[in-house]
């Protein structure tokens, strides 16, 4: 067997299969509640090569939910901490990070790391927006994170296309992506999405402000969703599933 701390993996999926997730290339963008537990996930199934990208740091309300949150690691920046956690677990990594806004105009530097796959986890609607017509322009995949939110049952996530997401989920967020993708001509695309109809939010004490809710749970269940899809993905394990590549 090759490294000691994946033999369990590799007793699961075999050796050539760990060789080929050694050589893969992910990027993960957004490193919040879903994104650092997709990334850790994937760390740990033997991902070799990973491009971290989040402009954030770790705020106290991020502990309820943010595998990277912890009171030692509050003020740090979120892809600092990614990184120090991601080679806490497997040293010889090639992992890297960009303390950085995904922009429109100052993105290529995602492209030109070329990734074979992308897990897209951030918030703005903007970005995500460019994000999905650029990889499904260059042709690649891409699994796009709706909203978690405002959500209690973890066991209502689900992965499928954008299209399905417009019977009922009640996801503003996929509602607009569907909406704006649509007046490009884009109509499919892999998302995760949740079935459950999103909680009223409260407004903050503190500020006024309409944070959406959140639990322990959902947020890293997605994550790991997401994670455990890109994963098939790279083992041509995910049969049937459109990329539109």
């Amino acid at each position: 067997m090759g490294e000691s701390w994946l033999a369990r993996t590799e007793l699961l999926l075999g050796p050539e299969a760990l060789e080929q997730l050694k050589n893969a290339r992910v990027a993960v963008l957004g490193l919040g509640g879903v994104g650092g537990a997709a990334a850790e996930a994937l760390c740990r199934a033997g991902i070799g090569h990973m491009l971290l990208i989040d402009h954030d740091k770790i705020d106290p309300t991020n502990l309820n939910r943010q595998i990277l949150a912890t009171q030692q690691t509050i003020g740090m920046d979120k892809t600092q901490a990614a990184l120090e956690r991601l080679f806490s677990i497997c040293p010889n990594g090639d992992f890297s990070g960009e303390s950085r806004f995904y922009f429109p105009e100052d993105c290529a530097f995602l492209y030109d790391w070329q990734p074979d796959f992308i897990i897209d986890a951030i918030d703005t609607v903007t970005a995500k927006l460019h994000l999905f017509e650029q990889c499904q322009q260059s042709h690649i995949p891409l699994l796009t994170c709706l909203g978690t939110g405002n959500r209690f049952d973890p066991s209502l996530l689900r992965i499928g296309d954008l299209a399905d997401t417009a019977k009922g989920c009640g996801c503003g967020l996929a509602r607009v992506m569907r909406r704006e993708l649509r007046r490009k001509g884009f109509l499919h695309g892999q998302v995760l999405y949740s079935l459950e109809p999103p909680k009223k939010a409260v407004a903050s004490q503190t500020n006024g402000r309409h944070a959406p809710g959140s639990i322990s749970f959902v947020p890293p269940a997605a994550g790991l969703l997401l994670a455990a899809e890109a994963v098939k993905f790279l083992l041509d394990k995910s049969p049937g599933i459109r990329y539109n590549l």
